[in-house]
């Protein structure tokens, strides 16, 4: 119930937040801006700022006030601060009857579209729920998700269980925190006012996905002008292009299995580096739940932006002589509407640590738009802004730099030649990205600068890697993807509307565009079922004992877990699956031959003068357990430390080091 009224403040509150955004923004359809992007900005900085708000009041009270539990104070405080405000806007404002008429009337959308968008919202609640629910007592997590749920569950579970203020990550304790949490935690305190942990985590994910998918229509509608091109840009994001299934039906028809394999196959397909990740489909929307909500922010700050661009546009000038007018004129430069570049770059900062990536792309998109618009002054005030906000959260949580760039030529491809990464990106997308060269010859202008500027975060991906691992850019021509999706739908429909070769090559595009991604869909449905599922008791005594004996200061040696009751008790974990702390940028490396010393050490000395230096309070050991492939021995630990804790089958044994 406290959860559900907080997402409906933030929502009245965003719409508040967005109104002056949106309302002078010159639309076509009707002259107001359409419901869609309405209610999606409205949920988005809504959801932002609340919670924002909510973290900083709970931070102080954690660390300036000594409070154990602080978001029931900093929910309280911030709840009640925000509905007061509301309730004096309302009273102000106090429209009369025949006004709150008119723009209710006015801003009704169309049937087709909200039949669309609620089967739609159904559709995405539905996978989100499939791949993560609980039933009874257990936590159920899909094969294809759960090993990024892991930290991110960990995550959550550290601000609903325990008291993660300041917030470390709890995979890499008792450190900073580098990898982006705020999305976590909004989840984290849906659960403390009451939600069930899937209820928290799959509502506010399904909102945000189908949010930034009523965006991405919302721009495809405003640029190709039709319902159709919009249903079929969300279409072509769900169901990915590639030739991995052309090739895999090749394959297995020579070999004369492919019925058989297509039955029987559980595992992604794909033949470049990764690719059976799932690294290119629609899995990635369901395991990193937290890029929706990052790309909803930045495709909000594009449609505000879209508008500055359409000015550009407009002008008659051609050619060079086009070109030089959007440089070297007073017009191009001077600044239009200072006070929404303001805004939109403040909420476009405050998204870093919501989704980085998200950020970064949506700045080089909106790099591109600046190049052809007027008003680059408005551009320069917005990124400026954001690379502000964008720092001080950075030194507010990062112990140094948040990214660590390097040249990196080539992404994944195993050629790195131009010949080798054109084929690579052929493989992975299809003729998504390199059709869009010849799709632009039959573009407006305006459609041709965008399909521009939307490039810019897949040519990013294939010279700069920003983290350890080089894996993370595939975000970034998924980014791209997203929203050059918008074009390639614009085509399928602009040739259905054409004589009947017209519309039987429309067809084979959009089922060119479509079927690799279709068939992974149906890997994803075989492969998170009853029988592909990790399962977690949420009412272990192990979990209820860690969240209620360790604070949060404490730290715990564990095996390498990833996602058990340990982790989901919320307590910080020495060293927890490496990975997740190493492509986050955290030294994995030393703490993993410091627990190795720990486990195996014969001499209690050295036990105790790592334990020390180390700061570890608790080392929990398992029967049979080993640590990087070492076998580990207890007789040490357990003559030097007093046993605290005892799992009831007997198997679990976790020793208290402070004495």
């Amino acid at each position: 119930m406290f959860g559900c009224f907080y997402l409906i403040l933030a929502v009245l509150l965003g719409k508040e937040i967005t109104r002056p955004l949106l309302s002078e923004q010159k639309i076509k359809e009707k002259g107001v801006t359409p419901f869609w992007v309405g209610f999606s900005c409205a949920f988005g900085s809504g959801v932002l700022l609340l919670t924002w708000a909510v973290y900083i009041a709970a931070w102080l009270l954690s660390v300036c006030g000594g409070m154990e539990t602080p978001l029931l104070g900093a929910d309280l405080i911030v709840m009640l601060a925000a509905g007061c405000l509301l309730a004096l806007i309302y009273y102000k404002r106090r429209h009369s009857l025949k006004e709150i008429r008119e723009v209710v009337c006015r801003e009704i959308p169309p049937g087709k579209e909200i039949a669309f968008f609620l089967v739609l919202l159904a559709l995405i609640t539905w996978i989100m729920f499939f791949v993560f629910h609980v039933s009874g007592e257990y936590l159920y997590s899909g094969f294809t998700v759960f090993g990024d749920y892991a930290p991110h569950t960990a995550m959550m579970r550290s601000f609903s269980l325990g008291n993660n203020f300041p917030t470390q990550y709890p995979h890499f304790g008792g450190e900073d925190v580098k990898y982006h949490f705020m999305f976590q935690f909004l989840t984290g305190n849906l659960e403390y006012l009451g939600m069930r942990i899937d209820v928290a985590y799959n509502l506010v994910s399904s909102l945000s996905l189908w949010c930034f998918f009523m965006m991405l229509y919302s721009i495809a509608k405003r640029l190709n002008e039709n319902m159709a091109s919009g249903v079929l840009a969300v279409v072509f994001v769900v169901f990915r292009s590639g030739t991995a299934f052309f090739r895999f039906v090749y394959e297995h028809l020579q070999a004369g299995d492919l019925w058989e394999t297509l039955s029987q196959n559980t595992a992604f397909i794909g033949y470049t580096a990764n690719e059976n990740w799932g690294l290119w489909n629609f899995n990635v929307y369901l395991n990193q739940r937290h890029l929706s909500f990052g790309l909803l922010m930045a495709a909000m700050v594009l449609w505000i932006f879209m508008e500055w661009l359409e000015d550009g546009c407009a002008h008659a000038e051609k050619g060079i002589a086009w070109l030089k007018k959007r440089f070297f004129t007073i017009e191009a430069w001077k600044c239009k509407k200072p006070e929404t570049a303001l805004m939109a770059g403040l909420l476009l900062g405050l998204c870093s640590f919501w989704n980085g990536a998200a950020v970064i792309a949506g700045l080089l998109i909106l790099m591109g738009f600046a190049a052809f618009s007027d008003g680059k002054l408005d551009y320069l005030i917005m990124a400026m802004v954001t690379v502000v906000f964008s720092e001080i959260q950075s030194k507010m949580f990062v112990w140094g730099s948040v990214i660590s760039p390097s040249v990196y030529w080539g992404f994944l491809a195993d050629d790195k030649s131009l010949t080798g990464i054109t084929a690579y990106l052929f493989e992975i997308s299809g003729v998504v990205f390199l059709g869009i060269i010849v799709l632009v010859f039959f573009m407006k202008r305006m459609e041709r600068t965008v399909a521009l500027s939307v490039l810019f975060p897949a040519i990013i991906a294939f010279i700069v890697s920003l983290t350890p691992d080089v894996n993370v850019n595939h975000k970034y021509i998924m980014i791209s993807y997203a929203f050059l999706t918008i074009f390639w739908a614009g085509a399928v429909c602009r040739l259905f509307h054409k004589c009947l070769p017209g519309k039987i090559l429309s067809v084979l595009l959009a089922l060119s565009l479509t079927v690799t991604g279709i068939y992974d869909f149906v890997v994803i449905l075989k492969d998170n079922d009853s029988g592909h599922r990790v399962t977690v008791n949420l009412k272990s005594s192990l979990t209820t004992w860690l969240s209620e004996n360790l604070e949060k200061d404490d730290f715990i040696l564990t095996p390498e877990y990833s996602m058990n009751e340990v982790t989901m008790s919320g307590v910080m974990l020495y060293l927890g699956w490496p990975y997740y702390a190493w492509s986050a940028g955290y030294d994995t490396y030393y703490r993993a031959e410091q627990a190795v010393e720990i486990y195996t050490t014969l001499d209690a000395q050295v036990l105790k003068e790592t334990v020390e230096k180390e700061h570890i309070t608790h080392i929990l050991f398992e029967d049979g357990m080993k640590f990087e492939e070492k076998e580990c021995r207890e007789d040490v630990i357990a003559d030097t430390y007093p046993l605290v804790y005892q799992s009831d089958d007997g198997r679990i044994r976790i020793y208290g080091t402070e004495q």
